[in-house]
C-alpha cells in the first residue's frame, strides 16, 4: 500500500517523478485551492484543523515548522490558538506559496510567519530544532513517505510533537459507500469545473485510497523514530489526526 501511494502520480501520461508532478499540480490549482478545500469538506476541514492544533496546547511550542504548508491555513490556525514566537512554512509549490505570502501580508504576520520553497523530504534545517511540526493533508503527497517522516522526526526536538492531519478511508456502512461516491465521482467533476485541472481532483481521491492510514501509519511513524503515535479518527473516519511524540 505504502509503495502504491509513492508511485501514484497526478498526471499519468506526463513525464517527471511524483514530486515534480505534485508541485505542478498545486501550482495549477493554487488560486482555487482554498475555496475548493472548504467547499468539498463543507467547512469541516476548519474544525479538523482547530482540533489538531489544540493537541499542542500543553506543549506551548515557540518555534514551529509547517511542512507542505500550501496556502498557510494550518499555520494561521497555529498562530491563532498557540501564538508561537515563529513559524516557518515549507512547500514545493511556488504557486501555493504566493497565495500564502499574500495572506501573511494582509494579516501583518511577516514577523511571526515566513514561508520557503523547499522539499518536504529534504528539510534544510538542523537536527532537534523545532518544538513542533505540523502537516495538513500533505504527507500522502510525499514521493517517499518514510523518508519524509524520518526528516520530520530529525528536525524535532526530543519530546517535541508532530501533528499530522490526513484524509483516511472510512470503514463503516453507509459512510464508506457515500464517501467513495462523493470522492471519486462528485469531487473530480466539481474540481474540473472550478480548477480547470482535469487530473488534480482525480489524483486527490486516488491518493487517499492508497494511503496507509490508521494503525498502519502509526507503525511507519514508529519505524522512523517516533516513540508514540496517537491515532484520532474524525467525522466517521473521513479524516485522522495523528499526534506523534519524538
Amino acid at each position: 500500500m505504502a509503495n502504491d501511494s509513492q508511485t501514484l502520480k497526478p498526471y499519468k501520461d506526463a513525464e517527471g517523478g511524483k514530486k515534480k508532478q505534485v508541485a505542478d499540480m498545486f501550482n495549477n490549482i493554487s488560486k482555487t485551492y482554498d475555496f475548493l478545500n472548504h467547499f468539498f469538506s463543507l467547512g469541516i476541514d476548519i474544525i479538523w484543523r482547530k482540533k489538531a492544533i489544540r493537541s499542542l496546547k500543553s506543549l506551548q511550542p515557540q518555534l514551529m515548522l509547517d511542512v507542505a504548508t500550501g496556502t498557510g491555513d494550518f499555520a494561521f490556525e497555529s498562530i491563532k490558538i498557540l501564538n508561537p514566537k515563529r513559524i516557518i512554512g515549507v512547500d514545493i509549490s511556488a504557486g501555493m506559496l504566493e497565495v500564502a505570502k499574500e495572506k501573511i501580508k494582509n494579516r501583518n504576520l511577516e514577523s511571526q510567519f515566513e514561508v520557503q520553497l523547499g522539499d518536504s523530504e529534504r528539510l534544510l534545517f538542523e537536527d532537534n530544532m523545532f518544538d513542533a511540526v505540523t502537516v495538513a493533508f500533505g504527507v500522502r503527497n510525499f514521493e517517499n513517505l518514510e523518508k519524509g517522516l524520518a526528516d520530520i522526526c530529525r528536525v524535532l526536538k526530543p519530546g517535541g510533537k508532530a501533528i499530522i492531519l490526513e484524509f483516511s478511508n472510512p470503514k463503516a456502512f453507509p459512510i464508506k459507500q457515500f464517501y467513495n461516491f462523493y470522492f471519486h465521482k462528485v469531487m473530480p467533476l466539481i474540481g474540473k469545473i472550478f480548477s480547470k485541472d482535469n487530473s488534480a481532483y482525480v489524483y486527490l481521491p486516488e491518493s487517499v485510497a492508497q494511503f496507509p492510514d490508521g494503525d498502519r501509519f502509526a507503525t511507519i511513524m514508529s519505524r522512523v523514530g517516533f516513540s508514540e503515535t496517537l491515532v484520532r479518527p474524525q467525522t466517521f473516519g473521513i479524516c485522522t489526526i495523528y499526534v506523534a511524540t519524538k
